[in-house]
């Protein structure tokens, strides 16, 4: 059964109520107001619905994770990265970023990047829950992430790249960083083959909320987001 939200109450259902099919389908309804964003990434859900649809809030069995230390850096990345004068800087262009985003999954397969939800990240962006990675050759913006950081994890939302490569240097060069500041875990929600193949692993729900628990009050170190370029995490 489908929850649907109170408007009057940020608070979900346990995520022990999420649908097995469609894998992870929780709530519907509420709003995409800064507190209730945060008040779902702090309990392991999140908004994913197409311009049509009402909000629809998720928290998949298993859950799609990176190990940052793991992440895959294959062999003709790594040739990649040395060829190219890449600059990979954090929070420089997060409008730029989600945009791009939005209008790569356009272009291909639809995007549930609307404007709304849009909106909802540049406010979080705003208010310093929200990030950005940009990768930039001869100051173009060629490729990124943005996601959402909860303490020592981090909220993959979405990548993209217009050069070859640029957004494999995008999560490998933040996976680094975020490493070397106590970062522990990035999440990347739903498994696709693409994410495995840059070594995306499952993980239990149960695990996963664990985890989350155990990492979301703990800040990274070294006024992590405010470093700017992170180029020589490469």
């Amino acid at each position: 059964m489908i929850v649907e939200l109170s408007p009057s109450s940020v608070s979900f259902p346990p995520v022990s109520m999420a649908l097995a099919e469609p894998n992870g389908l929780l709530a519907v309804g509420g709003d995409l107001s800064q507190a209730r964003l945060l008040s779902a990434y702090r309990s392991g859900i999140f908004p994913w619905f197409a311009a049509d649809d009402p909000i629809l809030w998720w928290s998949p069995n298993p859950r799609a994770v990176f190990i940052p230390n793991d992440i895959h850096c294959s062999r003709s990345l790594k040739k990649a990265m040395r060829r190219q004068s890449w600059r990979i800087t954090l929070n420089h262009a997060f409008e730029e970023v989600i945009d791009e985003c939005a209008t790569i999954r356009a272009e291909h397969e639809g995007t549930w990047i609307t404007e709304p939800m849009r909106d909802a990240y540049c406010e979080l962006h705003r208010h310093g829950h929200a990030h950005s990675v940009e990768v930039w050759l001869d100051d173009t913006l060629v490729g990124g992430l943005y996601g959402v950081s909860i303490g020592r994890l981090f909220c993959g939302e979405s990548m993209f790249h217009r050069a070859t490569n640029a957004s494999k240097v995008a999560l490998h060069c933040f996976a680094n960083a975020f490493v070397e500041h106590g970062g522990e875990l990035i999440d990347c929600q739903m498994e696709n083959p693409h994410l495995m193949s840059l070594g995306a692993v499952p993980m239990s729900r149960e695990h996963f909320l664990e985890q989350l628990k155990a990492l979301r009050d703990r800040p990274l170190t070294g006024d992590f987001w405010s470093l700017g370029d992170i180029s020589r995490y490469l």
